[in-house]
């Protein structure tokens, strides 16, 4: 008798999950459930077969954890969920890293689900890398095999930001002297990072953020596409919410960050926010070049994340893809000829998690 095969992406604030009935098919009755009305990942998995999937039992699995797996063990940052994927009593079951997803599902998107962020068209079979400000600021590679791609999970996310110009320099010193005595990339190329960016470059220019609002509860770090809407939707501000500084501005460390949230600061016309999305536009093409130049990404570098969406429309027009090709000017004919695209895809995870277990368990029956 055929089984269906489970699979998920669990972060921290939703579960995604759905059902693959046929081998190079996409993801069926997929479902996203609320992380905190469950107890743990089995009861999650429970409920998910019970009340949506028609109380299937699956032959096979592939879990996305938006936080460090080690064999079958998690743990699900910021949600307090740990243990092992043996308790879900599944035969076959695997965990990934939700950015190692993102990674597999690369060559299987296309047409609608990518947008190009300058280059030539992806070349297949050669080395990707995928990169997402969400929250935070994920990486992982992709590397061809003999048995099909191999996922190359990574923290570059916590490399020293890449700057280069003066006025990047002066933000980050101005950070540093404001409490944060390392800034990192992700520390200004996230959503969380963005309102960060804005107070350093408020610094610079002599204004001070009012203090900080927070309109949604944060999720983790590597929880990319899942942070969309939180991170840039909401109302049209044209307010920048900075007074002329007097007296100190420091403030503690990580907490500094504009009285504007990501939202706000993305869909704003403020001169003070239009700079620090070029800046932010700026260093992230230069990091994106790093991450390139890393892994030797000839098949191209794909970036997902919840910021980038809402701004797609305004790379073109910025230096992103010049200091993607300039990250190291020696290299720049090298640099120009490696594609960079978006990720527009609803549910690329998933669609990760339904390829590795069919890269993995090639004898499965469907």
């Amino acid at each position: 008798m055929s089984l269906p095969w489970l699979v998920a992406d669990v972060g921290g604030t939703n579960a995604r999950f759905g059902l693959v009935t046929r081998r190079g098919g996409q993801p069926e009755a997929v479902t996203v459930l609320d992380v905190s009305q469950h107890l743990g990942l089995a009861d999650a998995v429970a409920a998910y077969l019970a009340e949506h999937a028609g109380g299937v039992r699956p032959g096979a699995a592939c879990l996305a954890i938006a936080g460090p797996v080690d064999r079958d063990r998690y743990r699900l940052t910021n949600a307090g969920w740990s243990g092992s994927v043996t308790d879900l009593g599944i035969p076959r079951t695997v965990l990934l890293n939700d950015f190692e997803a993102l990674a597999i599902s690369l060559p299987h998107l296309a047409g609608g689900d990518l947008v190009s962020l300058g280059g030539p068209p992806p070349p297949p079979g050669l080395t990707k890398a995928v990169l997402g400000p969400g929250t935070g600021l994920g990486v992982a590679g992709l590397v061809p095999v003999r048995e099909g791609w191999l996922p190359v999970a990574g923290e570059g996310g916590h490399v020293a930001v890449p700057v280069v110009t003066d006025l990047e320099m002066e933000i980050v010193r101005a950070l540093r002297a404001d409490g944060l005595p390392y800034v990192d990339a992700e520390h200004l190329l996230s959503g969380t990072g963005l309102p960060r960016l804005h107070r350093g470059l408020a610094l610079v220019r002599g204004v001070a953020p009012a203090a900080r609002t927070r309109t949604a509860p944060q999720e983790t770090a590597g929880e990319t596409a899942r942070t969309a809407d939180t991170l840039t939707t909401g109302a049209r501000t044209t307010a920048s919410g900075l007074t002329k500084a007097s007296g100190s501005t420091a403030a503690s460390g990580l907490t500094a960050a504009s009285g504007l949230t990501a939202a706000q600061i993305t869909s704003s016309d403020d001169p003070l926010c239009v700079e620090t999305v070029e800046v932010f536009l700026a260093l992230l093409g230069g990091f994106a070049g790093g991450v390139a130049l890393t892994f030797g990404a000839r098949g191209g570098v794909y970036l997902g994340g919840g910021v980038l969406p809402r701004l797609a429309a305004r790379v073109p027009g910025s230096a992103f893809r010049d200091r993607f090709e300039t990250t190291a000017p020696a290299l720049r004919d090298y640099a120009a000829a490696i594609p960079t695209s978006l990720i527009v895809a609803e549910q690329p995870a998933l669609t990760g998690a339904a390829a590795w277990l069919a890269q993995r368990f090639p004898e499965v029956e469907l």
